[in-house]
């Protein structure tokens, strides 16, 4: 989050923003809403949760209330970037490259991609709950289908050597949903928004 918004952001807002997006990962905002995090293949609904969050933050601008445009918008960024970490996009990505790529070459808008019909993201098998407990995970693991979100995730650097285009992608991805937002915001609730 500070890598994309930093330089856009006064650091209230930013730290408003970043509350918002870690809070998407809650216990409640785990269980029944894959539209959260780009899981169970929802990504119909998972675009849609972020154009609502979009349409949110641009309202709540408009009633001059830019604590609730922050948490909006701290909602749809985490959205948006969990599409690289829950999804196979990265993977498919990188089988299209020829040679070697470095993760700060990674495209987070391949239409291509992001409209095939062979794009998947991890399934959350009610077995997962388990991983939670560190000496139970690698057994656990081993009984979860290849499709599940333990096994798809790219959420953290011991995840392998996909984490850092993952990572590179939700920076860039970042950007471009603040840019998508402000787009056509009028100068006074931009200078709003970003409180500086």
């Amino acid at each position: 989050m500070h890598l994309a918004l930093d330089d856009v952001f006064s650091l209230r807002a930013l730290e408003s923003i970043l509350k918002a997006n870690l809070h998407q990962d809650r216990l409640r905002g785990q269980i029944g809403h894959p539209e959260y995090h780009f899981d169970q293949n929802a990504f119909e609904e998972s675009y849609a949760y972020i154009e609502a969050q979009r349409a949110l933050t641009v309202s709540c601008l408009m009633a001059n209330d830019r604590p609730s445009a922050w948490s909006a918008f701290g909602r749809l960024t985490h959205t948006a970037q969990d599409f690289y970490a829950h999804s196979d996009y990265i993977p498919l990505w990188l089988a299209r490259q020829s040679g070697s790529v470095s993760p700060a070459d990674v495209d987070p808008m391949d239409l291509d991609l992001i409209n095939s019909s062979t794009l998947r993201s991890g399934k959350v098998y009610w077995l997962e709950v388990f991983t939670l407990i560190a000496p139970l995970k690698p057994l656990i693991l081993r009984l979860l289908p290849r499709d599940a979100h333990g096994w798809m995730n790219l959420d953290s650097p011991a995840r392998g050597p996909n984490f850092p285009y993952a990572f590179h992608a939700a920076v860039k991805r970042t950007q471009i949903e603040f840019e998508r937002t402000t787009k056509d915001l009028p100068e006074n609730l931009c200078a709003l928004f970003v409180d500086k």
